[in-house]
């Protein structure tokens, strides 16, 4: 099974998997490390055609917290590479929020 790592440390909209990788997504763990801040995370696929879909919207993930998605929440198969998995991360304050994200 591969996995893949990611660390986010910008409030921006991050393609963690493009169109065309073929991979079968079981699990995807993400973990707020900032030091003091809490952040807001979206997570969606996107396909060419048929549009946006969000897996999580809006989670406020407090410091030292980690969302762990597996099963039945985050089954995705994209070995035929048909869709796009983004995260975007805002900030709470002033803080720039930074998130450990591993994907398998």
């Amino acid at each position: 099974m591969a996995t893949t790592h990611h660390n986010i440390s910008t409030e921006s909209t991050q393609e963690l998997l493009a169109t065309g990788d073929s991979f079968k997504l079981t699990s995807i763990s993400l973990t707020n490390i900032h030091a003091s801040a809490t952040c807001t995370v979206d997570l969606y696929i996107e396909k060419k055609l048929t549009g946006r879909f969000y897996v999580v919207k809006a989670i406020a993930l407090p410091v030292g917290t980690t969302l762990i998605l597996e099963g039945n929440d985050i089954k995705l198969n994209n070995t035929a590479g048909e869709f796009s998995l983004y995260i975007k991360l805002t900030k709470s304050a002033s803080e720039t929020p930074v998130v450990d994200v591993i994907i398998s």
